[in-house]
């Protein structure tokens, strides 16, 4: 494993190989001590709210992190399986200095990932990630006696949390049919019970986990099984979900895929509508779609755009104060609601505008007109000369000059792999892989590792 154990999104490995027992209670521990020496326990017992995904590696997880809170002298509420952004809430509302949330999110079943939250629901920066890592492993001194911390259950976070997100929205949903496809993940509970409790008829897909069947063959990543319960059923619109349920993708009443763009146009447009959209801006990253670019533009609207990723989504919004965000995959964030990106609120919302608008969220999404848009992955290539290679720019600028208004080129280092993606919108499919093509083999003959 690389000496850096935080990636974008907490640490994220093959349960019992990368992600033992044995480091998820170190983790814990080093977590523990850095906040606490940071004062910020100072005054109290320390407080951690610990849930976790469906995994069935997440019972284990689940109790070495518990045991390393608890033997460094912090109280643990047990929370159960509760969706990200659920963990996120009831950090902030029931006031616990800590949240620790045990997922790999839209991964296969046999990974799993550890998500340190500070006070608020907030995700840790970079530089704290990094102060817990330098104290794995140190001698310290061991609570002993009453000063170790104590466990408990919190039965009602379910439900706790279903009611927050209902009370994000002013408008009932009733007469609306959806399906929503929970990933047999963390959201099987929380997600039909909000959405029935705002009035909507619900349908539930993959609600049935058995600790093995999390993401496999549905969920956000596999939306084949979601559009045809949406046209069996004669829905108005269903909503998949991954994993841990902080992102979700949408399909509407004909089968239609309603990506990550499409929904942040839909919600941005009501937010705008209803003055709720801070400096009439949208947070979105560089792989948006030239497409719902434009049509922001249309509208009056900004578009702020960060390096791929929700942290930085997240990151800006919070230096800016923006109130909505989010990326082609499916994190949305909206920040008067939630500190991180929440499938259920996003599918709220989205079913909100369709009940104020009395419009198919077809025709709510038809306000982006999405490029036709092509990926290529080039290998074995030094990645870090992507932006200094001279040859490189001048096709780039070259096809770019080609392209004019009608397209978009974005050349991106991976951030965990030796590759540089190659991605390219144009007027047309065949245009936009004709582009990338060309890129590509530039990339690779100038870049290559051979």
């Amino acid at each position: 494993m690389s000496p850096k154990l935080f990636g974008t999104d907490g640490v994220r490995g093959l349960a019992n190989g990368v992600l033992t027992a044995e480091l998820a209670l170190d983790l814990s521990v080093a977590a523990a001590r850095v906040l606490a020496d940071r004062g910020e326990f100072e005054g109290h017992r320390p407080l951690a709210v610990v849930g976790r995904d469906t995994r069935i590696s997440g019972q284990f997880l689940e109790s070495a992190v518990v045991a390393g809170l608890a033997s460094a002298g912090v109280d643990v509420l047990l929370l159960g399986v509760l969706p990200t952004p659920g963990v996120a809430h009831l950090t902030g509302s029931l006031g616990a200095d800590l949240g620790v949330m045990l997922s790999a999110s839209h991964n296969a079943m046999p990974d799993n990932g550890i998500k340190f939250l500070a006070r608020g629901g907030l995700k840790l920066d970079d530089a704290i990630e990094a102060e817990i890592e330098r104290h794995l492993h140190e001698d310290w001194d061991r609570p002993t006696g009453g000063s170790v911390g104590r466990v408990r259950p919190h039965p009602t976070a379910v439900d706790e949390y279903a009611a927050h997100l209902d009370q994000t929205i002013t408008r009932p949903l009733t007469g609306l049919t959806v399906v929503l496809d929970c990933a047999e993940g963390a959201a099987f509970e929380a997600g039909p019970r909000a959405l029935e409790a705002a009035g909507a008829t619900v349908i539930a897909i993959h609600a049935e986990p058995d600790g093995l069947n999390i993401n496999d063959g549905c969920g956000s990543t596999h939306l084949g099984p979601l559009q045809q319960a949406v046209l069996a059923h004669g829905a108005d619109a269903g909503f998949a979900l991954d994993g841990d349920a902080d992102r979700c993708l949408a399909v509407d009443h004909e089968g239609n895929v309603v990506d990550g763009d499409q929904i942040l146009a839909v919600l941005a447009l009501a937010l705008a509508e209803s003055g709720r959209l801070v400096r009439n801006t949208v947070v979105a990253t560089v792989m948006s779609n030239l497409g719902f670019v434009k049509a922001m533009k249309s509208a009056g609207l900004g578009v702020r755009q960060t390096k791929v990723g929700d942290r930085y989504v997240l990151e800006a919004m919070r230096v800016s104060g923006y109130s909505l965000g989010g990326e082609q995959s499916g994190h949305v964030i909206m920040s008067d609601f939630a500190t991180t990106g929440d499938g259920i609120l996003t599918a709220l919302h989205v079913l909100e505008r369709m009940a104020a608008t009395g419009q198919s969220l077809q025709s709510l999404a038809g306000v982006v007109t999405r490029l036709p848009q092509v990926l290529v992955n080039v290998t074995d290539v030094d990645k870090s000369r992507t932006d200094e290679d001279a040859v490189v720019a001048a096709a780039v600028a070259e096809e770019e000059a080609a392209l004019g208004d009608s397209g978009r080129i974005l050349l991106r280092p991976s951030g965990t792999e030796p590759l540089v993606r190659v991605m390219v919108e144009a007027e047309t499919q065949d245009e936009a892989q004709a582009v990338a093509d060309r890129l590509a083999d530039v990339v690779k003959r100038q870049l290559s590792l051979a």
